[in-house]
């Protein structure tokens, strides 16, 4: 069954009896898109209900079609130097560290820290198994 679009610009409010006149027309409403002023000073908004945020698994971005979640090469290589340096059996801050020395940073551009290693552990755990290994730590 194809589906039918349409995008209405609105020049001030949308009213109740305009939304009740599309869904007696057959239309259902899909999206809201927003837009405001870039210069208006406001208070960071609170969440939205309803609105799923959800966090990327580190190691992962949104692809460029936006259509699925794929590698991301340089988080990918940060989380094989992390899990090299705990087989190692290195402490969570001297990977923190040894992670900063190799210009490694965080989402956030900071530097890393070992209680952000400590609260990646559960993700270098799912991914620990695609991560290929050098031979020499394996023997």
């Amino acid at each position: 069954m194809a589906r039918e679009r349409i995008r209405e610009i609105v020049a001030g409010s949308v009213s109740q009896e305009h939304l009740e006149e599309k869904a007696g027309q057959g239309w259902r409403l899909v999206a809201l898109e927003w837009e405001r002023d870039g210069d208006i000073a406001v208070k960071p908004s609170t969440p939205v209900q309803g609105i799923l945020r959800q966090v990327l698994p580190f190691g992962l971005r949104v692809s460029a079609d936006c259509e699925h979640l794929e590698e991301d090469p340089v988080e990918k290589a940060a989380m094989e130097l992390m899990l090299r340096l705990i087989v190692e059996d290195k402490s969570l801050s001297q990977v923190a560290k040894a992670l900063n020395e190799n210009n490694f940073s965080n989402r956030r551009g900071a530097a890393w820290t070992q209680t952000m290693v400590f609260n990646l552990l559960p993700r270098l755990i799912e991914v620990a198994p695609d991560i290929r290994m050098p031979e020499a730590l394996t023997a």
